[in-house]
């Protein structure tokens, strides 16, 4: 088990009134899975997104990653899980406009202490996973947005990590872009990737194997994808 949450709160201070955003979120992921979490705007998505990737901490409960109780770490020590145990994917694709794909790729491996001909190595092996080695030396001005999407998605899973978190991936996408990249998330799962996704599209959150549903700062397990329109 990768993920496995208990209990979970968040509260958030506006001026001197306590406002809830998570209210008592119980689930798991196990290794290999592929999970959809849905929820319309201010559902809570994105915070809980943030204690998943371990960049906000709870207010209460229990959240242990790999069996380690992430509320007992450092700050030293969660920056440190970010960068090797969690592969992170934003809408926005966030790549460095003066550096290339590859070069955007191997950022994670430096900070990993990588050494540099080992860096660009693992960088490029990345960008063929993702079916990018032939635009490894081009800048992100000179790539589609769906490309510009899959460099991230081969910097985010550059450092092996033990899950990807995917936060509104295809948002910035068009139609068939978006198709394209979540084809690819399948083929990575099926790879034994661990994929926690957030998403408010019913299409997008269908390529799951589960859906999970937050309103309201409250989670529920939604059962089985519907596969009407998927591939």
């Amino acid at each position: 088990m990768i993920i496995d949450i208990r209990n979970l709160y968040k509260n958030y201070l506006n001026g001197e009134m306590e406002v809830p955003v998570l209210n008592d979120v119980t689930f798991r992921v196990d290794e290999g899975e592929f999970v959809s979490i849905m929820g319309p705007s201010g559902s809570g998505k994105s915070t809980l997104m943030n204690i998943i990737g371990c960049l906000d901490r709870p207010s209460s409960g229990t959240y242990l990653f790999n069996g380690e109780d992430v509320s007992s770490m450092t700050d030293d020590e969660l920056s440190d899980l970010r960068n090797k145990g969690v592969g992170f994917v934003f809408q926005q694709f966030n790549l460095l406009p003066r550096e290339t794909a590859v070069q955007n790729v191997a950022l994670p491996l430096i900070y990993a202490g990588i050494a540099p001909s080992e860096r660009e190595e693992r960088a490029r092996e990345a960008l063929e996973r993702v079916g990018l080695s032939d635009r490894a030396d081009f800048l992100p001005t000179q790539l589609s947005g769906g490309q510009k999407q899959r460099v991230a998605v081969a910097r985010a899973i550059v450092n092996e990590p033990s899950i990807l978190l995917a936060d509104e991936p295809t948002g910035a996408l068009d139609s068939r872009s978006g198709e394209q990249l979540m084809e690819l998330f399948c083929d990575l799962n099926r790879q034994g990737m661990t994929i926690v996704m957030i998403t408010h599209e019913r299409g997008v959150a269908a390529y799951a194997q589960r859906i999970l549903t937050l309103n309201d700062g409250i989670l529920r397990e939604s059962g089985m994808p519907y596969t009407e329109g998927v591939k």
